[in-house]
């Protein structure tokens, strides 16, 4: 007997917007879709109401007047639970075998509320380092006056805390994803909730060296896509900057793809960047291609899918120690994993001054994308549901039945 499609109703907390969660669960919908599988996506849009696409059943909400600004693109709605008894109809009409969220967020949290009150269990991913960025963001409001030792163990304890607060809400779901080892373990101390791996794939002809039209003979160009964004720590790119100048390298361009609020700093301290705003589909596939090295000095990253869209790019990609994207990057193979600053920007330096290192870490830089898929990581998701749902089929099924019947009887 073939197993019967697992029913998902999924809770991003972001979709439209430029950021790993958002690709992420765009990349889950189109898997959905693409294989049939039913899902309920609960999401905001610019609109309201209820539509099919495929398999999928898409209820569209708005964030309203009450809500604030986390980053350019993306809000937390402080009233979103206006929304609750039309979520939990939704839910009931779709009777789903599991809940899934993405966070402590204001769709995370409607999720979670709606299925303890519809009865189904929930399912949990990390995707954001919420605690990191607390931490960071804290780091540029506190008053200088606070120095030190005492700065850094505030620092500390307001990191701490809001990991603990995350962590006191993930106890809510069944089951939990996380998209490295360190968060796993970490993850399944805090809450003692099973937590399996739930990595990232990338699109090989979306992002492609096949996408690249620069002239060889142009300048060599250093790259960066994501937030410019404190807690990406893109400021430490002015001092790689005046590193390379010092070097007495001439020929290098710096390319940054997105927004944020450092928007305004890059462009004073680094004057001869490109800041080219958010990039999607051709334009962006080109922008990575055109790059010679990605460089990457968040240390906050849970995975980190920009440097694997470089990397599929055929761009070698230097990053931190501290975070996701060193279980992507292959040391000394497709890139540099670096544990200071200045090891940081000897490697830059060392791709820049020798080209064919920067040939043969390119190829090695695909060669390790094509072993990324995202099919490979819903069907791994989807195996988890099965594994730690063993019940819910039989359950969902018998109340479908219970559900037609009721209808026919009637």
């Amino acid at each position: 007997m073939l197993a019967r499609p697992i029913r998902v109703a999924l809770f991003p907390d972001s979709l439209h917007e430029v950021n790993g969660v958002a690709n992420t669960c765009r990349n889950f919908v189109a898997y959905a879709r693409h294989t049939g599988s039913p899902m309920l996506l609960v999401s905001a849009t610019d609109r309201e109401g209820l539509s099919q696409d495929g398999s999928v059943t898409r209820l569209d909400l708005q964030r309203g007047a009450i809500s604030f600004a986390l980053e350019k693109d993306l809000r937390y709605d402080l009233a979103l639970c206006r929304y609750y008894r039309r979520v939990v109809e939704a839910l009931r009409e779709f009777n789903p075998d599991v809940v899934h969220i993405t966070g402590p967020n204001d769709f995370g949290m409607l999720g979670a509320a709606t299925a303890h009150e519809v009865g189904i269990p929930v399912a949990a991913s990390w995707h954001t380092n919420v605690h990191e960025y607390a931490a960071r963001r804290s780091d540029r409001i506190l008053p200088q006056w606070i120095s030190g030792g005492c700065r850094t163990r505030l620092l500390q304890t307001i990191e701490d805390v809001s990991f603990r607060l995350s962590a006191y809400f993930f106890q809510v779901a069944r089951f939990h994803f996380a998209p490295n080892q360190e968060l796993i373990d970490k993850l399944h101390a805090a809450t003692h909730k099973p937590c399996v791996l739930m990595e990232r794939g990338v699109d090989l002809t979306e992002f492609s060296p096949s996408h690249r039209d620069r002239a060889e003979d142009g300048p060599f160009v250093i790259g960066y896509v994501g937030r410019l964004s404190t807690e990406k720590k893109v400021r430490s790119f002015a001092a790689l900057a005046r590193a390379v100048k010092d070097a007495g390298y001439n020929h290098v361009k710096f390319v940054f793809v997105g927004q944020g609020g450092e928007e305004e700093w890059l462009r004073q301290h680094i004057p001869d960047a490109e800041l080219t705003g958010v990039l999607r589909g051709p334009d962006l596939s080109r922008v990575y291609a055109n790059m010679n090295l990605f460089a990457f000095f968040s240390e906050t990253d849970t995975f980190g899918n920009v440097v694997l869209e470089a990397l599929a790019s055929g761009v070698p990609a230097v990053v931190t120690d501290k975070g996701g994207p060193k279980f992507i990057v292959e040391h000394e193979r497709c890139g540099f994993v670096c544990g200071s600053d200045e090891e940081f920007t000897a490697s830059v330096l060392r791709l820049i001054s020798s080209s064919s290192l920067q040939r043969d870490m390119a190829v090695a830089a695909r060669q390790r994308a094509e072993r990324a898929s995202w099919d490979a990581v819903f069907d791994a998701v989807y195996e988890t549901y099965r594994r730690e749902l063993p019940a819910v089929g039989a359950t969902a099924e018998s109340a479908r039945f219970r559900k037609t019947l009721a209808s026919t009887v009637s």
